[in-house]
């Protein structure tokens, strides 16, 4: 089979290439995916880049790209129903402690992590729903419904963000969010009340007045430099759903402020989610779908051979839509 490789870190055009590996056969409860995209994400772009904190050397000697992806189910291992053959599934964890992802024509995984992809949900959809997907379902709903509440979504045209907005939405909360400016539109249209470009000096007091006093739940992307923000427009006895800090990675709590209000932080890592959670945001990501009340933007696509340019566009920034790899 074709696949992209890499052995050594370094930029995308330096050490990705593309390489013939034996098409894998799928051992006792593994199921045999011919992939059909292969979702890239800022993690994976990380990993091949060496930027993981704490990793000096590849934790293997070849490495298949991706976490996530979708496909068909073309053989199963022992233990696993065949009925399972022919089933479109979406990969969660596809290369999470694991040398082969997704970016590949196969990929052999635990029959669990090739989860059966709803009949209204495209392939390209299905490769967004593993890490972007369960992310923005685990931050939205992980302290559970949304009903009622006021929920603050910054970054809410990023990846995650932009579902995170409409999930809470469709959950039936009055979303607030925040963008750059060429998103507002964008962001309104998918769900939120309230539109806030993230640079304006009067934020905090534009997002008090729109929730009535506070929010409820503050899905964050950037923790470290948001953290005074949120201390002022989260109500007592709120919730910060954070999964990123990238701007920084080492920031100074403001204890005082988030003692005073008893506010809760709730950190998010999607590949180590535990099973039931990690069940109950797929329930949910599979009903809004089924509902109508996700839609994604239109993903850039690109072949295999162009998984450099792929990669560059994820690091890039600035995009709209999901990038994948067609396998």
């Amino acid at each position: 089979m074709k696949a992209v490789t890499w052995r050594g870190f370094g930029p995308a055009r330096e050490v990705l290439q593309i390489e013939e590996l034996a098409t894998p056969t799928p051992g006792a409860g593994e199921v045999l995916v011919r992939v059909a995209y292969s979702g890239v994400n800022p993690s994976d772009c990380k990993a091949r880049g060496g930027a993981r904190p704490g990793v000096t050397k590849p934790p293997f000697e070849v490495i298949v790209p991706h976490s996530d992806g979708a496909g068909v189910i073309e053989a199963v291992g022992d233990g696993v129903d065949a009925a399972r053959v022919g089933q479109r599934v979406w990969i969660w964890n596809g290369q999470w402690q694991r040398p082969f992802g997704t970016c590949a024509e196969y990929i052999c995984l635990p029959a669990e992590q090739a989860v059966t992809l709803p009949e209204n949900v495209t392939l390209e959809d299905g490769a967004v729903m593993g890490i972007p997907g369960l992310t923005a379902a685990q931050t939205v709903f992980g302290g559970g419904d949304v009903t009622g509440k006021t929920v603050l979504v910054s970054g809410g045209g990023g990846s995650v963000g932009f579902l995170a907005v409409q999930l809470a939405a469709w959950g039936g909360a009055t979303v607030i969010a925040t963008c750059g400016g060429r998103d507002m539109e964008r962001v309104k249209a998918a769900g939120a009340a309230h539109v806030f470009d993230y640079a304006s000096p009067s934020l905090a007091a534009d997002i008090l007045a729109a929730s009535g006093g506070g929010v409820d739940r503050a899905v964050e992307v950037e923790l470290g430099p948001n953290l005074p923000l949120l201390t002022e427009v989260l109500k007592p006895l709120g919730t910060i759903a954070a999964y990123g800090s990238a701007k920084d990675m080492a920031p100074e709590m403001p204890f005082g402020p988030m003692l005073f209000k008893a506010l809760k932080l709730d950190i998010s890592l999607i590949y180590i989610l535990p099973l039931e959670a990690r069940q109950a945001a797929t329930a949910r990501l599979h009903g809004a779908f089924a509902d109508g009340a996700l839609k994604l933007d239109a993903p850039n696509v690109f072949a295999l051979e162009e998984a450099v340019a792929a990669h560059e566009m994820v690091e890039a920034g600035g995009r709209t839509g999901a990038v994948l790899v067609k396998c």
